[in-house]
């Protein structure tokens, strides 16, 4: 019996699976490169991050989005010229309207609207001011 041709073919089969084995060992190996760029990326997401939020608290608040009327800018700029709590007929009266009923209670229910945002606080019954 000749065995010379099942040799040759069990050499093609050695000669496949090394081709394999060493194709597995270099994918692994890329792999293995990729695995360690990524987990130094989410080391230094995860040192951003901390720093970002360690660093939070000394950022300044961001105001909250005014009513889009022209009147919030001009009424939030009334009480940054104010030393005190202000009422809504005084705010009035800083936004050049009529000292007319109708007038002071849009004047005062934009000041209660700003006062909900957490821009104001209403000091007195009737008086409005800066939020400390």
């Amino acid at each position: 019996m000749n065995i010379q041709p099942l040799l040759e073919a069990l050499e093609l089969q050695e000669q496949a699976a090394r081709a394999l084995a060493d194709d597995l060992r270099e994918q692994i190996d890329g792999l293995q490169n990729r695995l360690r760029e990524a987990e130094t990326h989410l080391e230094h997401l995860a040192i951003t991050c901390t720093t970002v939020t360690s660093l939070a608290d000394r950022l300044p608040a961001a105001a909250p989005d005014l009513p889009e009327h022209p009147d919030y800018p001009r009424i939030l700029a009334a009480f940054n010229h104010a030393t005190g709590p202000i009422r809504a007929r005084d705010v009035c009266q800083a936004l050049g309207h009529e000292l007319l009923p109708k007038n002071a209670e849009g004047t005062r229910a934009k000041l209660k609207r700003l006062v909900r945002l957490g821009i104001l606080i209403q000091a007195d019954t009737g008086s409005f001011a800066r939020k400390p």
